[in-house]
């Protein structure tokens, strides 16, 4: 590819959906050349339709080949993960529970795949380990035969003050223990809508109570229902459907690469 080529890309989502990445798109030209500039045609965070243009990138023609790829892989994960996150946050609107994300995300993007869940609506829960206590089944079971309230006091005393202590449990006969040991979060594990209430109605507003566990878009309503805080979906980073997006490459002639407001006009009007 001669240096002085120049060209122009458009990206097109070709279904309907929540719009996620431009910025990183653009991140991503501009490493591989300064001289790229990627104009977005609309918002960050926005639900477009099918065939609606949503951005436009310009450049020299070696960047914008080399880099088309790995951005469009970026913006199409990105709005797929914000797109499935605004399905759940839509249907449990009105109930008071919030969508919250979970650690399993890919490896090196936790960052992106974070960033989109609130593009679409939901929360992040713990970014790392280091950002609250999850005391999981595993961890119960090192302890066993010990004293849990007195084990969770402990713990307690050796983090700091301002961090949170959650505790995974799946009986409700836990549930006591974990409250008396000081949980600020009690994580209520593969639990049905009904025993679901039961372990509300035990919490009483002790703790934040969050369901988890095989929760899809068809029961979350149900979960939502059953008056719990929060509700962590682990599908929504690693079991991601990319949104359906092309990228329409056009190799120019040495023409200027900088944008006008005629190329964005007629970019936002196809």
């Amino acid at each position: 590819m001669p240096a002085d080529r120049t060209a122009r890309g458009v990206f097109v989502a070709v279904e309907g959906g929540v719009a996620c990445g431009l910025p990183i798109a653009d991140a991503v030209f501009r490493a591989l050349d300064g001289d790229c500039r990627l104009e977005p045609f609309v918002s960050e965070a926005e639900h477009v339709s099918p065939g609606r243009a949503i951005a436009e990138v310009a450049g020299p023609a070696r960047a914008v080949l080399a880099g088309e790829r790995t951005a469009l892989n970026l913006v199409q994960r990105m709005s797929g993960i914000a797109t499935m996150t605004a399905r759940y946050v839509a249907a449990v609107e009105g109930t008071g529970a919030a969508i919250v994300d979970t650690r399993k995300t890919a490896p090196g993007l936790r960052i992106l795949d974070k960033y989109a869940v609130r593009c679409g609506g939901g929360r992040n829960h713990r970014f790392s380990l280091s950002d609250a206590v999850l005391v999981k089944d595993n961890h119960l079971a090192a302890v066993a035969g010990e004293s849990l309230p007195e084990a969770l006091q402990s713990l307690r005393r050796a983090i700091p003050h301002t961090m949170k202590i959650e505790v995974e449990v799946d009986r409700l006969d836990q549930i006591a223990e974990a409250l008396a040991g000081g949980a600020d979060i009690i994580l209520l594990d593969n639990m049905g809508p009904d025993e679901l209430r039961r372990a509300v109605a035990l919490v009483g507003g002790r703790a934040l109570t969050e369901a988890s566990g095989g929760i899809t878009l068809d029961s979350v309503r149900s979960v939502a229902e059953s008056g719990v805080d929060l509700i962590s979906v682990g599908a929504l980073t690693h079991s991601v459907q990319a949104l359906n997006i092309r990228l329409d490459v056009r190799i120019d002639s040495g023409a200027d690469p900088a944008h006008t407001a005629d190329r964005a006009a007629e970019g936002a009007a196809r």
